[in-house]
């Protein structure tokens, strides 16, 4: 079984193959988002939306009384980690219609694990044999071999 390790986090991606008889890792890709490292000033050119609250607190004055910025949820540089995700998934699927390989090992800090797995389309997502909730995209080969599952390698 040829075997695709996806090691990732929100600004880089490396790829690597293996085959299950032999753990030895051969690298075989990379991509990085170079928009991932800039300040969220620097994505947007101006600050967030504001709102009002209308409702008077008890015994207060009535009008406009608070006021809030709105869209904290969807930062820029969450939009730009999504993209990422989307990226490589994009990445995986036309390897996988290659033929490069049969299976998939994902590795990621929990957030961005979350988001990639939500941009797998369905025919790679059977294809995950293992998730590893590690950020290792900074580690060595030697790394990365040591948090393999060994149920991934069968």
């Amino acid at each position: 079984m040829r075997i695709r390790i996806v090691v990732a986090d929100q600004a880089e991606a490396r790829f690597y193959d293996t085959e299950s008889a032999d753990p030895h890792l051969r690298a075989s890709g990379h991509l990085s988002d170079p928009e991932a490292r800039l300040h969220e000033r620097d994505l947007v050119s101006d600050r967030p939306g504001r709102v009002f609250d209308h409702a008077a607190p008890q015994g207060g004055r009535r009008g406009a009384v608070a006021h809030h910025a709105t869209g904290g949820e969807r930062t820029a540089h969450r939009r730009t980690a999504e993209s990422f995700a989307r990226r490589i998934a994009l990445e995986l699927q036309s390897a996988h219609r290659q033929g490069q390989f049969d299976r998939v090992v994902l590795m990621a800090d929990p957030r961005f694990l979350g988001m990639l797995r939500q941009e797998l389309p369905e025919q790679l997502e059977r294809c995950v044999v293992a998730q590893v909730p590690k950020d290792l995209v900074h580690q060595g080969e030697d790394e990365v071999r040591a948090h393999l599952p060994a149920e991934a390698l069968r």
